[in-house]
This record gives C-alpha cells, structure tokens and sequence, in this order.
C-alpha cells in the first residue's frame, strides 16, 4: 500500500504537564524541512506520537470484540470482528494509522541523529529511547492483529512513499525484539540509572519497556513457536519490571479508580481528559444513560450517565465471562460489573471497571485507559513458568493476584494443562475489559490450553482465520501485499 503517511503535517502537541500527557493543544502544522531546527523541536514531536498510541490500543475492535467478553446492552455497537464474520471487504483491517505512526517515529530517529543535546545527554537517550519502544509497540500492536506486516524502518522525507510487500511475521518481531533491546540499552547507559524510575506513567520507561519485552516474549513463546527460550526470557524481562518496586493496589477499586500517575501499580497508562472522548470510545460504550435504566431498585449503585452522549449503553459483560467468577467473595465483582434489578427482576449486566468521574453536569468516563499494571505482570510471569512445567513459582505467581482478590490459595489441579487453564481465566477475572483478553486467548489457544473455537461462542462451527483479512482498498493500491492467509 502507498500509505499516506504525512510526515510533512503532523500535528503537534505541547505537554502539559506530567499528569496530563494527552491534555494537549494542536500547535500549527510546519513541514519536516523546517521544523528540526533545534533541540527543543523533539520533545514535542515525540508527546504528538503518544495519541496514535492512545487510539489504537482503546480500540475495542482488536483486542475484545472477538473474545468473549461482551454482549448487547441497550443498544448494539457490535460489527463483524464480534459476529466472527469478517472479509476482505467486511471488517478487513486497512493500517494506515499504524504506519503513520510508525512514520512519525523513523523520522524521528533520523532527524535526531545529528542533534547531541550538549547541555542535556540524557534528554536526548530519553527521547529516543521512548521513540524505540513507540515503534516496537505499533509493530507489536500491528502483528498481532494481521500477522505478516510491511517492514517500514526508513525515514520517507518526500513523496516517494515506498511500496513494500508483508515482511514475514517472525522478522517484524525481530525488529521489535531489536528495537525494545536498543531502548534498554539507552535506558541503562542514563545517568544515575535505576531500574525503579519511572518519570511518568504516561510515558515508556525502562519498566513499562521491560513490561512490553515480556508481552512479546509470550507472544512469540506460544504463537510462533519460540519455546522455552522466549519463556525465559520474559521471565528475565519480569524479574526487571519487579526491580522497578511497585506494589499492587490494597482495593481493587483503585486500580482504575485511581489516576495513573499515582497509581503503585500503574507501568503504562493512555491518559485521558473529560473533553477528549467521543462515543467511539470504548468506556462511553459500556456505560448506561439514565432513561434506560430508570426503575432500576439498585439505580444509586449503576454508574449511569445522564445523556446517552456520555454512556451509549452498547455493552455488557457476557454470562461467560461472569461465569469465571466462581467465588462470590471474589472482592473484584463490584467493581467488574453490577446487574440491574427492575421490580420484573434481573436484567442488564452494566460494566462497573471504567465508572469515570460523576461532574456536576454528568458522569464522564474519562478514567486513564491502563495498558500495563502489576497484576498483569505477575500472571505473565505465571503462565511462563507454568508453560514451563514449573508449577510452584508459577502457583506463587498466581496466588500473588488471588490474595488482593480474596480469593485464597489456589487449591485446584497442578498438572500444565489444567494450571495453564486456571491462570487463563485468572486473567480473564483480573484483566476484564481490559482490550488484552483476545490476545491472551489467540495465545492460550496456540500454547494447547484451549480451542478457542469451541470456547467463544461466536466462533463455533466457523472457521474465520485469527488474524484479520487486509482491506481490499490497501491491495489494490500496492500489489506487493497479499492477503491474509485464510481469506
């Protein structure tokens, strides 16, 4: 695909301030050739990559829709990724937005290269260390959805925008790999490193890099065949994260109760401000408005909205996914999901993780969408030593997540397949509508955990590949791609 990367017009933000990485204003839109004047022209461009960041990783298509964690509310905003219909002209992925991002990082890389920030060495490793780590996780983001992927690594400084076929999927991960160990080597070689900084929870950091290294050792351990090597090594990536000293949150209602940046459990967050959501929004769809849940006898307990602009009212969480809440003590379920009661009885299941913050006006879901926190890290860790055969660190890993749910130890079965089953839906408990329980299934699935055919109900009796169909519009306009084996 020719893809229309505007290198010469990106909108670029300012920071303000740590808190608010993404609270940011649209400065005027300068060309490549002029902007790259000095020193202080790097820190903004790279805050104005963050966004597409934000943007794809909330974007619920990928990551939940097709697992099988939701189902109708009041109103359907479901599609062909959660009907398991998808084609190459019906719900095919076209990754322009991808690709621009990645655009944005090589010219980035390559425009700082003559710049030595004198007064400030380690503002400039800082810089392009996150840049690194940006590109890995679009990369990642990227193979994980279509497999195969152009390889785009070169600066496009005009409009000769190359044509390039699918890189084979092993390749695209090894330059992710290669990209997030040049970041830590940056990281490291800062002065005065220590593994427990991280400056801001809104930014990639050397912990929330070792946070991404894991995800794609586990990754690349059970999808592509990488074995005990990549479990090891997301193991050795863990043991760095866990340097980094944070802790898990006392009450679970803190762990998205809380902003992320001062959140103990928090490595990586999107933040989010009340005036930056539509209702595309993947939290302003899970929330109730209030005509459509007027007569509930438990309303003061629904985190509804007024106006159906602030919560569209399109989810609920799935009888499947309550189903693995087998404890009533489990201390998430409040703050996972609470069912309506009208006089008639039981009816909607409203989504409680992402309640937003209830203004004067309204109730707004601007809640800091997280992308890597503690308990998730531990469970990696679990499944990696499970997948290992090595059952007691990975039952110690497990039981680290249970406590803080009050669930007590895990007294079940201790055989690979049966603990690889348990810490699956342990994630599926902790992790709920959390956009990682596709992946995690795609990766169970291809480990031998489960057949993820029989096990999510829109799937059953299809045979609709796991990766996505390339749109036809992206082949017709490069016929160096080809489609996506399946389709």
């Amino acid at each position: 695909m020719k893809t229309k990367i505007l290198l010469f017009c990106l909108t670029l933000f300012a920071l303000a301030g740590c808190e608010s990485l993404l609270d940011v204003k649209p400065q005027s839109s300068i060309t490549e050739e002029t902007y790259f004047s000095n020193e202080g022209d790097f820190e903004p461009y790279l805050t104005g990559i963050y966004p597409s960041m934000r943007t794809l990783v909330s974007n619920v298509t990928y990551g939940t829709e097709r697992g099988e964690e939701l189902v109708s509310a009041l109103n359907s905003r479901f599609g062909t990724a959660w009907n398991q219909i998808l084609s190459p002209t019906t719900g095919a992925l076209n990754y322009n937005d991808w690709y621009k991002a990645i655009g944005n990082c090589n010219l980035l890389l390559a425009k700082i290269e003559p710049f030595t920030f004198p007064a400030a060495p380690d503002t400039r490793k800082r810089i392009v260390a996150e840049t690194y780590c940006l590109r890995a996780w679009f990369y990642f983001h990227l193979a994980r959805i279509i497999g195969d992927a152009p390889l785009m690594l070169d600066a496009v400084v005009d409009e000769n925008v190359p044509l390039l076929p699918r890189s084979p999927v092993a390749d695209v991960f090894r330059q992710v790999n290669k990209d997030i160990d040049t970041a830590l080597v940056i990281y490291r070689s800062m002065t005065g490193f220590r593994p427990q900084d991280i400056p801001s929870r809104y930014r990639f950091s050397y912990a929330s890099a070792q946070s991404l290294k894991a995800d794609v050792k586990m990754w690349t351990a059970k999808v592509l065949a990488g074995g005990d090597a990549d479990l090891q090594a997301a193991i050795a990536a863990i043991d760095e994260v866990e340097k980094a000293g944070l802790t898990l949150q006392t009450e679970f209602k803190n762990v998205t109760g809380m902003r992320a940046g001062a959140n103990t459990e928090v490595l990586l967050a999107a933040y989010y401000h009340r005036d930056e959501l539509s209702a595309a929004t993947m939290f302003v769809n899970a929330l109730p408005y209030e005509t459509g849940v007027q007569g509930a006898l438990n309303l003061d307990s629904i985190p509804f909205c007024r106006t159906s602009g602030n919560g569209q009212g399109a989810y609920q969480i799935s009888p499947l996914s309550r189903s693995l809440f087998k404890s009533a003590s489990d201390k998430r379920i409040p703050f996972t999901w609470i069912t309506e009661r009208q006089a008639s009885g039981p009816k909607i299941s409203w989504i409680t993780k992402y309640p937003g913050t209830r203004y004067a006006d309204d109730r707004v879901a601007d809640n800091d969408f997280l992308m890597y926190r503690l308990a998730d890290i531990f469970l990696l860790k679990a499944e990696a030593y499970a997948a290992l055969g090595q059952t007691t660190p990975a039952v110690t890993y497990l039981e680290k997540v249970r406590l803080r749910a009050g669930t007590g130890p895990y007294a079940g079965a201790t055989d690979k397949l049966a603990l690889e089953r348990e810490i699956l839906d342990e994630r599926g408990r902790e992790l709920f509508f959390e956009n990682k329980r596709w992946y995690d299934l795609v990766r169970f699935h291809k480990g031998g955990t489960l057949d993820i055919y029989n096990y999510i109900p829109n799937l059953r009796g299809k045979t609709t590949p796991l990766f996505w169909p390339i749109n036809t519009t992206v082949m017709a306009n490069n016929d160096k791609i080809k489609q996506t084996e399946g389709y």
